[in-house]
């Protein structure tokens, strides 16, 4: 494959790419450069964190691209999720393992690794120092973003922390790809800015889009970014609010149930939660979405990519109900794997480690 093609690849990932230029001649110097993709473990995983993951991936492995899966268990811990049980995060980490596999992810082709193994490492905390050394607690509040809080949260030592371990990642992990979601730019921008200062490898960051939480657009704010990407942030879905989620082991009727409650305004493409898990999620997996409807509405339709889905929704052709219904119907065939996966025995026991726990984001 050519190094164009390889690009345009990475740009049905990559909302940002910094920057395009030096990804370009990663690609002409490396056929495999090494890239990692961090994962603060915390609940069920939704459409986002668990499907979404694995198209990106395995869109961005068709690329040439090898990946490094890391496992933010003591992040995890430091941003007090699961009630900031290590044991129970741990736990929990073995689980979106499992999400993944269920979702696709060939563990062959990738490697799992975690935060738990990196902090017994003494260079791995040679590197943290020396990026606290040079970085200002202001510039660390910044990064706020990444633990999912607004920049007034940021009260505890180890959050100020957090920020230093992760922009340590890609150096110690020695990937040259930090492969992350739009709310993570601040940390992977610090690691590209200390590795100047420090002479270390500048990493290329592609940062992913957020997939939209099904309650609409929001605006939270706080995060020191754009205007876009706030309501990008703000707008996420997230464990924390279930009913805006959906899980990937959701039944049928939950599905359909969450999706008939969506957000979802009339000939509106944009902020409309609907449409973009038709783009990111549906066509990524199927070739054409059918969806059934009454003869007086016009009767059964398919539609064979975004684009043409998205010209007919924003014409009117196609009222809100008829998209929800199927899209739900796609969605229920996608996940039925992952479905079954959990419903073995060993997987099962997985999802009672958030049974008793109050989920938090």
């Amino acid at each position: 494959m050519d190094t164009e093609s390889r690009m345009d690849l990475v740009r049905k990932v990559g909302e940002e790419i910094v920057t395009e230029d030096e990804l370009r001649n990663l690609f002409e110097t490396n056929t495999h450069p090494k890239a990692y993709d961090g994962f603060e473990v915390s609940g069920y995983a939704h459409l986002g964190s668990g499907l979404m993951r694995a198209i990106q991936l395995q869109i961005l492995m068709d690329a040439g691209i090898k990946f490094k899966l890391f496992i933010a268990d003591w992040y995890a811990w430091i941003n007090n999720k699961l009630g900031g049980d290590l044991e129970k995060i741990q736990k929990a980490g073995h689980y979106l393992v499992e999400v993944w596999k269920a979702c696709g992810v060939d563990e062959k082709k990738t490697e799992i690794v975690w935060a738990n193994d990196h902090v017994k490492d003494p260079d791995y905390w040679k590197k943290v120092i020396a990026i606290a050394r040079i970085t200002t607690i202001d510039r660390m509040i910044r990064c706020s973003a990444i633990m999912g809080r607004q920049q007034k949260e940021m009260q505890y030592t180890a959050q100020v922390l957090y920020p230093a371990m992760q922009a340590a990642d890609p150096f110690h992990m020695n990937v040259e790809i930090c492969q992350l979601g739009m709310d993570q730019r601040k940390v992977t921008l610090l690691s590209r800015e200390v590795s100047e200062k420090l002479k270390w490898h500048k990493p290329v960051a592609i940062h992913h889009h957020l997939l939209m939480g099904l309650q609409g657009p929001k605006k939270m704010g706080g995060f020191g970014e754009s205007e876009k990407v706030e309501e990008e942030i703000s707008s996420k879905m997230a464990k924390s609010i279930p009913k805006s989620s959906i899980f990937v082991h959701d039944s049928p009727e939950e599905i359909i149930e969450k999706i008939t409650s969506a957000y979802c305004p009339e000939k509106t493409v944009e902020g409309n939660p609907v449409m973009e898990m038709s783009k990111y999620l549906v066509f990524n997996r199927i070739t054409e979405l059918g969806i059934e409807r009454p003869k007086k509405f016009g009767g059964d339709i398919s539609f064979g990519s975004y684009q043409e889905l998205e010209r007919c929704y924003a014409e009117g052709k196609l009222h809100p109900a008829d998209l929800k219904n199927g899209v739900a119907t796609a969605l229920i065939e996608i996940l039925e794997p992952v479905r079954k996966h959990f419903e073995k025995p060993s997987n099962k026991k997985l999802l009672d480690i958030f049974k008793t726990t109050e989920i938090t984001r």
